[in-house]
């Protein structure tokens, strides 16, 4: 099964966030405050909250030019694209 959201590194300090609808150009900052709030939105409590209210949750990213729909699965998939962003092993030129 294919996850619509997908994080790919572009270039140095540059990514694209690629959705159903369209790719999302985030710089490094922008990655951030997007990690920043997926995980303040996958914590116990406020996925116990989500759970029990809508179900789903309206995500402003890049500077709040883009807005994303995400239901639950979708939420936790992208919160697992960024933390294999930011845990990927770097490469050693030894």
């Amino acid at each position: 099964m294919e996850y619509p959201y997908q994080i790919k590194k572009a270039t140095f300090c540059k990514y694209v966030l690629c959705t159903p609808n369209k790719d999302i150009h985030l710089n490094f900052p922008q990655m951030l405050e997007l990690r920043r709030k997926i995980n303040e939105l996958t914590a116990f409590n406020s996925l116990t909250n989500i759970i029990n209210t809508d179900n789903f949750v309206l995500l402003f990213i890049a500077d709040k030019q883009h807005l994303l729909y995400l239901d639950i699965p979708q939420l936790l998939k992208l919160r697992d694209e960024i933390m294999v962003l930011f845990h990927a092993p770097s490469i050693s030129y030894v």
